[in-house]
């Protein structure tokens, strides 16, 4: 019997408690003010376990919230398959970050190529190269493809876009300017504003599970290459600069986002996807990193087990 398939509900129940109690260290992100109204108590999961087909879903499952940088690897995927592989790796890196994700001096002292995408100075770059006329017709082009591809009904949170475009950060400005300085992005604007409503896409654990059985299973919609490079950049990046602290601790692809969604996906078994606003001083959800800890050592879901 495989790791996801050996779950049982009670044990279940029991991590998921253990993760709320957790979520109590971390902090609701404030920095955009529609992400800090969020509820630090409020804790969903969705697992699918694809080999027996079994769904569990616990908690606030009913609640909505933007992907933020959760959507990266997705972003990564989109122009992988429509672009390949040698164009996308010229403009990102492959290298884990050794400092905040929003780090424009590590982006300086690269020489302007971003370290990877799952940065934000990566995402900023790779915004800048989806097909599209503007942000709006990139967004609705890249969802639609991801809605369509997963099965899912990702939105554009519009409340959430204006009021990140109200508080846009500094950083991500320096960023883009930076990166337009260095001729890696042509369109300052329109990869700014591409990848502000790209990280306002929202939905539902249930959501974020699905797409993350995209790069779970094989199938014949996606290239084994591709889903291999995004799986491989998630487990060295995704959790930014405390990835190989979790890539040793938990041994699965993973990827945060200050929204407070986690996707950690069992390559040929399943995924997880969860929803724990309250965050550690890096970035990522407290309360759902220790769930799929919990989960991970338990089953022995590590992908070097």
């Amino acid at each position: 019997m495989m790791g996801l398939e050996r779950l049982e509900q009670r044990a279940l129940f029991n991590w998921v408690q253990l993760a709320r109690n957790h979520a109590h260290l971390g902090k609701v992100a404030d920095r955009i003010p529609q992400l800090a109204i969020a509820n630090p108590d409020w804790f969903a999961v969705h697992i699918l376990c694809c080999a027996s087909g079994e769904i569990y879903s616990v908690g606030d499952t009913s609640c909505v919230f933007p992907m933020m940088s959760v959507i990266k690897p997705f972003v990564l995927l989109y122009l992988l398959e429509h672009l390949g592989v040698e164009k996308v790796l010229c403009w990102v890196g492959v290298e884990p970050s050794d400092a905040p994700f929003n780090s424009l001096e590590q982006l300086i002292s690269d020489g302007g190529k971003p370290r990877n995408p799952m940065i934000n100075s990566g995402a900023i770059t790779l915004a800048d190269k989806l097909p599209g006329q503007d942000g709006s017709q990139r967004t609705q082009s890249f969802c639609r493809w991801l809605n369509d591809l997963a099965g899912c009904h990702l939105q554009l949170d519009e409340v959430m876009l204006a009021s990140v475009r109200l508080s846009r950060s500094p950083a991500n400005l320096a960023i883009a300017r930076y990166l337009t300085e260095t001729g890696h992005i042509k369109n300052l604007d329109i990869a700014l504003d591409t990848y502000e409503q790209i990280c306002c896409l929202s939905g539902r654990v249930e959501d974020l599970a699905l797409i993350g059985k995209c790069l779970a299973l094989e199938s014949g919609l996606l290239s084994s290459q591709h889903r291999q490079i995004v799986n491989a950049i998630m487990l060295t990046c995704g959790l930014y600069q405390a990835s190989s602290h979790f890539a040793v601790k938990i041994g699965l692809p993973m990827k945060s986002g200050i929204g407070g969604g986690l996707l950690a996906i069992v390559p040929g078994e399943g995924a997880i996807a969860i929803y724990s606003p309250a965050l550690d001083s890096i970035g990522n959800s407290v309360g759902a990193i220790a769930f799929v800890e919990a989960l991970s050592q338990n089953l022995q879901l590590s992908i070097f087990g």
